[in-house]
């Protein structure tokens, strides 16, 4: 089992400074998926406990001399801790950039390795980080979980392709912050949000107790998917009569969520996406969030990066 590449300027700007500290906010642990042409970060694809998140970029997104070997048709997974990572990233390219330019420019190797740790007597797998500077070089190694066996990737195969699947409907919300705004007040009104999507392209979010209700409604977005023209008979109705009558027509999904874990999702912002779209899964099986990134200076997507969030659902939803 061997894996080595060398982390690019783009992948070390990527990482650092966009997802990393978005994929923090999922979690602590996550397991990295490396195979012959794609990176993972996956967060809890192995239970059913908390978001899920796939961050999954094209090996040339990142890295360059990227090589990879094992006996589970090159694939190797194991747990990493984010913060140790990100820190690992951030002290590495301090280094690489000690005189800013030159042949060792951020010529930061990237490797698995087994080392014998201090007082211990079986070796211990790492991610280690090796930066050369002007006149110095330093190695980082980054502990790990013992890479998954045959059985363990065959399994974590099974739940990325499962969280792949698409909602028939999804709804474009271009301005991530507004609806950020929104829930961060809704967090001291109580614990559980519902979120309805039409095929009309509304999303309507509220919070419902025994002494109020609070909602925001986003109406006339763009829709991806299976889509309707809203009754003209139901325009002066009021956005919760309209959603409840959408659904009864088979126009519409709602589903109740943790507002936890809705606030969680809303920080992979730090990964900077150009926009995200909304989706229930059919059953409302669960909450999808799929966010969008462009090719820079362009409004094309960029195929070698994609990030999405599965939140599981509290109740069975209606569809």
């Amino acid at each position: 089992m061997k894996f080595k590449a060398f982390l690019t300027e783009n992948g070390v700007n990527l990482l650092e400074k966009r997802f990393l500290p978005a994929l923090d906010k999922m979690g602590k642990i996550c397991h990295l998926y490396l195979t012959r042409d794609h990176t993972m970060f996956l967060h809890n694809l192995l239970n059913g406990d908390g978001i899920q998140s796939v961050a999954q970029f094209r090996k040339e997104a990142l890295f360059d001399d990227y090589r990879i070997s094992s006996q589970n048709e090159d694939r190797i997974a194991f747990a990493i801790d984010i913060s140790l990572l990100q820190r690992a990233v951030r002290s590495s390219v301090s280094i690489c950039t000690e005189f800013g330019s030159g042949p060792t420019q951020n010529r930061l190797q990237i490797k698995l390795v087994k080392k014998l740790p201090p007082n211990c007597t079986q070796p211990m797998p790492f991610l280690t980080f090796e930066t050369k500077g002007y006149k110095s070089a330093v190695i980082q190694d980054v502990p790990i979980s013992k890479p998954f066996s045959r059985a363990q990737v065959i399994e974590l195969q099974t739940g990325l392709d499962m969280a792949q699947d698409l909602p028939q409907t999804l709804v474009q919300v271009p301005d991530l912050n507004q609806l950020q705004n929104f829930v961060d007040r809704l967090k001291h009104v109580g614990d559980l949000l519902n979120v309805s999507i039409s095929k009309y392209g509304d999303l309507l979010v509220q919070i419902s107790t025994t002494l109020i209700t609070v909602g925001a409604e986003f109406q006339k977005l763009l829709v991806i998917g299976e889509q309707a023209d809203a009754p003209a008979e139901d325009r002066n109705l009021s956005a919760q009569t309209r959603s409840a009558r959408a659904i009864l027509r088979g126009d519409a999904q709602s589903v109740q969520v943790s507002v936890k874990h809705f606030a969680k999702s809303l920080q992979c912002h730090l990964a900077k996406p150009d926009c995200a779209f909304y989706g229930i899964a059919p059953q409302g099986a669960c909450l999808t969030v799929i966010f969008q990134f462009f090719i820079p200076g362009s409004r094309q997507t960029d195929k070698s990066i994609s990030l999405h969030c599965r939140l599981p659902v509290l109740d069975p939803g209606s569809s």
